[in-house]
């Protein structure tokens, strides 16, 4: 087991630096082709939202540096994200992605939305080839265990969201949202949700920009709104009280002479911009503006945090079902860290078994069936009494610290050199 996980979220990064190491999910193949080709990693998964950059690893004897690869790969200065990431390996690491897949290191615990990502990321992994064996074992283990934190715990009921919390913004700042116009600039998830949050409290028409105006117009059908085209983007904007962007783009689509513009044509009007865009799709220096009020992802957070209190119990339950599932998988993947030598082993005897019965077979002359009987009974016994020692301490290292020790004694005792232990099969050996 040499698992690895390196990264940034929430609680580790402000904004500014998660949206340097943001993939957009066009390139998001891409990446994790270039990370299973890093040196070291046998097996890799990339997890990026509006709220983490993960790197999920099985690596050669825990020594690939994935920090090189984000250096290398973003082309950033190390002084620039490395004082924010975390990095945990083996059980930790285990931990780590069953919390994040159970909701329990999201912004708003127990959102749902996180799954979907980490399955997301997971297909995309699989169809580059980049998932097949332990991580594959990981994966779809997490998934069990956030079906089952669901299942078993409250964590989920009730479960305050980005969404919900930008509509208590957008009615501290218009008193109501009776009647106020929405625009949505990117036809994401969370842009739809937050959007259906504002129509139920009131919110009147919807307009729809992205860059594919089909998926606009499907957007806007959901709504009664209206689509628009990219193009017009600037142009129709200020129809707007409250914009929800999130767009992917590489840089700012809202800048400082935009808000001027708008707020010129709206006679001063306020409007509200929920920026769920990572990396930003909002200057901060609109924020500048009288009567333009920008929210990001981290103002969001801060938001969300004072919500979350009534949740406590519920997710210590979780964190309990986690620590026990975190052991139970360790647990299986030692298991499986021993079968290959258990099976190699038997292999080996039984191939001298059968070959010292062939070569006195002709010294023995026309032999009986009760012979032939007998015979296979008094090696077999010899086998299996030489066997029992080695393959019960196997087992027992299984659940053990020392499993890899073992069995490499084991192996190297019995000059077992067809399959080195923890290759899944159809992996070569070193020896092969």
């Amino acid at each position: 087991m040499s698992f690895r996980l390196i990264g940034v979220n929430h609680h580790s990064a402000p904004v500014e630096v998660r949206e340097r190491l943001a993939i957009p999910e066009s390139r998001l193949a891409e990446a994790v082709r270039h990370l299973v080709q890093h040196p070291g990693v046998d097996e890799g998964l990339i997890l990026s939202t509006c709220n983490r950059v993960e790197l999920l690893t099985r690596t050669r004897n825990g020594t690939a540096d994935l920090r090189g690869f984000l250096r290398d790969y973003f082309r950033l200065e190390p002084a620039e994200f490395e004082p924010h990431l975390y990095d945990y390996s083996e059980a930790d690491a285990i931990r780590h992605f069953f919390r994040v897949t159970s909701s329990l290191d999201s912004m708003v615990v127990g959102e749902a939305q996180i799954l979907g990502q980490v399955k997301e990321a997971y297909a995309t992994a699989r169809a580059v080839g980049a998932v097949h064996s332990q991580l594959d074992l990981l994966l779809t283990r997490a998934f069990a265990v956030a079906k089952r934190v669901r299942t078993e715990t409250a964590v989920g009921s009730s479960a305050v969201s980005v969404a919900s919390v930008a509509v208590e913004l957008a009615k501290k700042i218009f008193g109501s949202l009776q009647g106020k116009h929405v625009y949505l600039v990117g036809a994401g998830k969370m842009s739809e949700l937050a959007a259906r949050h504002l129509q139920a409290h009131g919110a009147a028409s919807i307009f729809v920009a992205n860059r594919t105006f089909e998926r606009a117009e499907q957007l806007a059908a959901k709504f009664n709104g209206e689509a628009i085209h990219f193009s017009e983007l600037y142009n129709t904007c200020d129809r707007a009280d409250i914009v929800i962007t999130s767009t992917g783009a590489p840089v700012a689509i809202f800048r400082r002479e935009h808000g001027e513009l708008f707020l010129s044509r709206r006679k001063n009007r306020p409007m509200f911009f929920i920026d769920i865009a990572v990396p930003r799709d909002v200057d901060p220096e609109m924020n500048k503006l009288d009567g333009i009020f920008v929210y990001d992802i981290d103002d969001l957070q801060q938001a969300v945090t004072v919500h979350v209190t009534d949740r406590k119990k519920e997710a210590e339950r979780a964190e309990e079902i986690i620590t026990s599932e975190v052991e139970r998988f360790r647990a299986r993947l030692l298991t499986l860290e021993v079968v290959p030598t258990i099976v190699s082993l038997q292999d080996h005897i039984e191939t001298i078994r059968q070959a010292e019965i062939d070569r006195v077979r002709g010294r023995l002359g026309p032999l009986s069936p009760d012979q032939e009987l007998a015979i296979e009974a008094l090696t077999r016994g010899i086998v299996n009494k030489i066997m029992h020692t080695p393959i019960s301490t196997l087992k027992t290292a299984a659940r053990a610290s020392e499993a890899t020790t073992v069995i490499d004694v084991v192996r190297r005792l019995f000059n077992l050199r067809d399959q080195k232990p923890g290759k899944p099969d159809g992996e070569p050996g070193e020896h092969d």
